[in-house]
């Protein structure tokens, strides 16, 4: 079996993470998603918005098992008193999963960053990464040089433009989110007045 695990903050959820999920399970040959919703890491404490993110996350992996993509929504993070690192939750992730086949799914830009991460060296141990770039192949050369050394790196061209970023000040600024992010998720987020402010 393998698991792609996809963590991030989520806030809120968009088509952009939906079609990461989807092509990841087109060119990996993905069985199963599940989604990791991380702690701000500027804000240690639990809010009432974890929970709505949490429940946002929830649709979204309604939304990918529409497609028989199955999908698992993980709240490890959340539950955290710590600052949260990727390799802890892949270590939990392993007890969890011992016998199957982790991808971890990250970004161009958070791979720019991957050697500063904590314990890096372990977590290409833990599991395989499927960077999705959105940047020219000659900026990361030699990153992707020294990280191919270390770990199976697969690199993956992903155009979107979409971000969790710009949804929230377009919704602070009432311009029209429905291209953006499934249906369900804008429901969700007009029922309960988010990011109005």
């Amino acid at each position: 079996m393998h698991v792609a695990v996809f963590g991030g903050t989520f806030d809120p959820p968009h088509n952009g993470h939906l079609a990461m999920c989807l092509l990841a399970r087109e060119l990996l040959h993905i069985d199963k998603v599940i989604l990791s919703i991380s702690n701000n890491p500027f804000k240690l404490l639990r809010s009432d918005h974890d929970d709505h993110r949490k429940n946002m996350v929830g649709l979204l992996a309604s939304e990918l098992k529409k497609t028989e993509l199955p999908a698992e929504v993980s709240g490890w993070e959340l539950q955290k008193k710590t600052p949260s690192y990727t390799v802890e939750l892949l270590r939990f992730l392993r007890t969890e999963y011992p016998d199957v086949q982790l991808t971890l799914l990250v970004g161009e830009d958070s791979y720019r960053e991957f050697p500063l991460w904590k314990s890096y060296e372990e977590l290409v141990l833990l599991c395989r990464i499927a960077v999705f770039r959105r940047v020219p192949p000659e900026q990361i050369a030699h990153r992707e040089q020294r990280l191919e050394m270390i770990g199976n790196v697969r690199f993956i061209d992903f155009d979107c433009p979409i971000s969790s970023t710009t949804i929230r000040a377009d919704i602070a600024s009432g311009r029209p989110v429905t291209a953006k992010i499934p249906s369900a998720i804008n429901r969700y987020i007009i029922d309960h007045r988010l990011y109005r402010d």
